[in-house]
C-alpha cells in the first residue's frame, strides 16, 4: 500500500481545523495571513528541519542554523512579505557540547543581522533522538497584496528566479559524488547548505506577479501546487529552465538523472511566479535592478497538471514531480 504524502495528510487531518478562517488559506499556501494595524497584514510561516532528513548531522552548526532561518524567510519572500521576527524551537540531542551550541548561535546571529530579523521567543529542550529544529517567521506586507498560489490565470507566463538544480546537485556533492572541478563542486555544496531566500525580490513582485511560491520540493512539484490551487495546468520548456555553470557541469558528468534531477530535486529556494505577458519587460528590468536572473520558462494553460516538454516538443517522462517526505527512502 502506498504511504501518505504531506499534502494529503494536511488536507485530511489539519485543513478541517482551519476551516472558517480566511487567513489560513485552507493550509495550501506558503504562509497564513492575519490583519495588523494601519492597513498592514502579517504573513506567518513555520518549517521544521531534522538531522538526517534536511541536513547531515555533521554539517557545520552555524550553517544548520542559517539554513533553518533561510528556508522560512523564503516562504515569506514568496508571499511578498518583508521578514521581521522569528521564533525558534530546538530539540538538542543529550550531550551536545557547548562549542557546537556556540557555533550554532553564531550562525543564527549572522543571519538575524543579515536579514534584519529579531528572535523574539521559542523553546529549547533536549532529546534522545536526532537534532530537531523548528522556526516560525513573521513578515509584514500591505493588506490585500499577498502573492497566493491560487491567483494564476490562463495565458500567463511562468517565471523563476536565479538558477534551478543547484540544491539537488549540491545534495549529491554532500554525499560524496565526484568528478567535478572543485569550484563547481564547492558552489553546489554551498547552495545546498546555504539557500538564498529572495527577500528583496518577493516584495518587489507584489505589483507584477499574480501567483507565487518558493521552490523547495522541486520545480515541477511546486508548479503543480500553483496549478492545483488555481485549477489550471502548466507547460514548461526544459531547455528554458535556467542552470548555473556548476549544475550544467554536473549534468555533463552524468550526476543523478541529469536535467530531470534539476527539475524535480528541490532545495533551490528560488521564487516561482506567474505574470501577465504584457509585464515581461518590467520583470526583466526588475531583474536587472536587483542583479538577479529572472527567466520565463513556460505558461499557464487550461487543464490539469504540469507538462514538461523537450526541444522536440515531446513530453519528458518524470517518475516523480518532486520530493515527498513520506516516500520510501526520503531520508538523506
Amino acid at each position: 500500500m502506498q504511504g501518505p504524502d504531506e499534502f494529503g495528510l494536511i488536507s485530511r487531518l489539519f485543513a478541517p481545523l482551519a476551516a472558517g478562517h480566511a487567513g489560513a488559506l485552507t493550509l495550501t499556501d506558503d504562509c497564513a495571513l492575519f490583519d495588523g494595524p494601519n492597513g498592514a497584514q502579517w504573513a506567518v510561516t513555520a518549517d521544521a528541519m531534522v538531522a538526517g532528513v534536511h541536513f547531515f548531522p555533521d554539517d557545520p552548526p552555524d550553517l544548520i542554523a542559517r539554513k533553518l532561518v533561510r528556508v522560512n524567510l523564503s516562504d515569506l519572500a514568496a508571499m511578498g512579505a518583508v521578514p521581521k521576527f522569528i521564533l525558534m524551537t530546538c530539540a538538542f540531542p543529550k550531550g551536545t557540547d557547548m562549542a557546537w551550541l556556540d557555533c550554532y548561535a553564531a550562525g543564527l546571529k549572522d543571519d538575524c543581522q543579515e536579514f534584519s530579523v529579531v528572535l523574539i521567543g521559542g523553546d529549547t529542550v533536549s532529546t534522545p533522538g536526532p537534532l530537531t529544529l523548528s522556526l516560525t517567521a513573521l513578515g509584514e506586507l500591505p493588506a490585500g497584496s499577498a502573492l497566493l498560489r491560487s491567483s494564476a490565470r490562463s495565458g500567463q507566463q511562468i517565471w523563476v528566479s536565479g538558477t534551478i538544480g543547484d540544491g539537488a546537485f549540491g545534495l549529491l556533492a554532500a554525499k560524496g559524488q565526484g568528478g567535478l572541478d572543485p569550484r563547481h563542486h564547492d558552489a553546489l555544496l554551498d547552495r545546498y547548505r546555504l539557500p538564498r531566500p529572495r527577500t528583496t525580490l518577493g516584495p518587489a513582485l507584489r505589483s507584477l506577479a499574480s501567483a507565487a511560491m518558493d521552490v523547495s520540493d522541486g520545480l515541477v512539484a511546486d508548479l503543480g501546487h500553483i496549478c492545483d490551487c488555481s485549477d489550471l495546468g502548466a507547460e514548461i520548456e526544459a531547455a528554458r529552465v535556467p542552470l548555473s555553470d556548476a549544475a550544467s557541469a554536473a549534468i555533463a558528468q552524468g550526476w543523478g538523472q541529469g536535467m530531470i534531477t534539476a527539475l524535480t530535486g528541490g532545495d533551490d529556494y528560488e521564487i516561482l511566479f506567474t505574470a501577465a505577458p504584457n509585464l515581461s519587460e518590467q520583470i526583466v528590468q526588475l531583474g536587472q535592478r536587483l542583479n538577479l536572473r529572472l527567466t520565463p520558462i513556460g505558461r499557464i494553460i487550461a487543464g490539469k497538471g504540469v507538462r514538461v516538454i523537450d526541444t522536440q516538443g515531446q513530453d519528458l517522462a518524470l517518475e516523480r514531480a518532486g520530493y515527498n517526505h513520506f516516500a520510501p527512502g526520503s531520508a538523506l
